[in-house]
């Protein structure tokens, strides 16, 4: 494999992605979005080319995220940067969502924010006993984002609002019943599954590689984390966390007071105006408001600060408190920016699936 931070290259009637940056959890950049992306387009319409597989290099996972260390310089110089980094990032996730061909994204190990967004809207969503799947943005003092919005929104229940607002990481059967991922495959017969992508339709080959993915924990948890994360406010959920027989509900509340106050009132609210918005197009293009307005804020700053560049865990968030964060202070996230709005051509319909 070269030393390219995205290699690409066609095995048989596949084109492959291999993110490449082992030491960084495959973090991505701006010139790793562009790269699949031009990948995208040429295999598009190459008549060779019949399905499309990403996947991570090295043993840990896809994608760990975006790479927070460099978007934390840019917010402290002025954030331009990482909005068009943004802007680049959520067209590759709405194009990967409407992708024509099969887009089999192999979520093996840990899979975080941005990873989730180069695999979880793909048509082909693979989970193994190894994976750890999460948006943990709210611990960064940031909200999920790459169509995560979008995704959490659509599990069952109040099961996505638990994930988004805690950011806990979630395995494969859990996964699988949040619709972050469609099937089960043990990493054991990855490569024999990847083989048989080459000369053979997604559908064929998934028949002898699928089978039932090991016991997750939040079919169980259904009761409490419906009822908790049905209220209004942060506040409130918390209280009805703190109030609740199980174990793990208090667990979920000492978490969540923990995070930014106010990432957390954004992210509740980026979720609610999800379940209205419609297409992921349109939730994305209200991430980017929401990404850009986190820009010019303390807490991104301080939370990259505290969890990756110091690694003091001990962020000073500001406000400090749940009660602090006002309501102007949630609606300065979803105003306009101006000339800089992100604009993203929806579908009219679902995409027809044509294998």
């Amino acid at each position: 494999m070269t030393e390219e931070p995205v290699h690409v290259h066609t095995e048989g009637r596949t084109g492959v992605v291999t993110l490449n940056r082992p030491k960084a959890l495959n973090a991505l950049t701006h010139g790793m979005v562009e790269t699949i992306a031009a990948a995208l387009d040429r295999w598009e319409h190459d008549p060779e080319v019949a399905t499309v597989v990403i996947t991570g290099a090295g043993e840990r996972g896809l994608c760990a995220g975006g790479d927070i260390r460099s978007i934390y310089e840019d917010a402290r110089a002025g954030g331009k940067a990482s909005a068009a980094f943004w802007r680049d990032e959520y067209r590759l996730n709405a194009r990967i969502a409407r992708y024509p061909k099969p887009y089999v994204a192999v979520m093996d190990g840990i899979v975080m924010g941005g990873g989730v967004g180069v695999s979880a809207h793909g048509s082909v969503r693979i989970v193994t006993e190894r994976s750890k799947v999460a948006m943990p943005e709210t611990g960064i003092g940031f909200v999920p984002d790459v169509g995560g919005t979008y995704l959490l929104a659509l599990a069952p229940g109040e099961l996505g609002t638990h994930l988004a607002l805690t950011g806990a990481v979630v395995g494969a059967r859990d996964a699988l019943l949040c619709g972050l991922a469609d099937h089960f495959v043990p990493a054991a017969e990855l490569p024999a599954f990847l083989a048989g992508l080459r000369t053979e339709a997604p559908t064929e080959v998934l028949r002898r590689h699928v089978r039932d993915a090991p016991g997750g924990t939040l079919e169980a948890d259904r009761p409490w984390i419906d009822h908790c994360y049905a209220a209004d406010t942060v506040e409130e959920i918390v209280e009805r966390l703190l109030a609740s027989d199980a174990p793990a509900a208090g667990e979920a509340a000492k978490t969540i007071l923990g995070r930014s106050p106010v990432a957390l009132k954004v992210t509740l609210a980026s979720l609610r105006r999800a379940r209205e918005l419609g297409p992921l197009e349109r939730v994305l293009e209200q991430e980017y408001r929401v990404s850009y307005a986190a820009l010019a804020s303390a807490d991104l700053v301080e939370g990259i600060r505290a969890q990756v560049i110091d690694k003091d865990r001990s962020p000073r968030w500001t406000p400090g408190t749940l009660v602090e964060v006002t309501e102007a202070d949630v609606a300065r996230y979803f105003a306009p920016t101006g000339d800089g709005e992100l604009v993203l051509a929806a579908a009219d319909s679902p995409q027809e699936v044509p294998w």
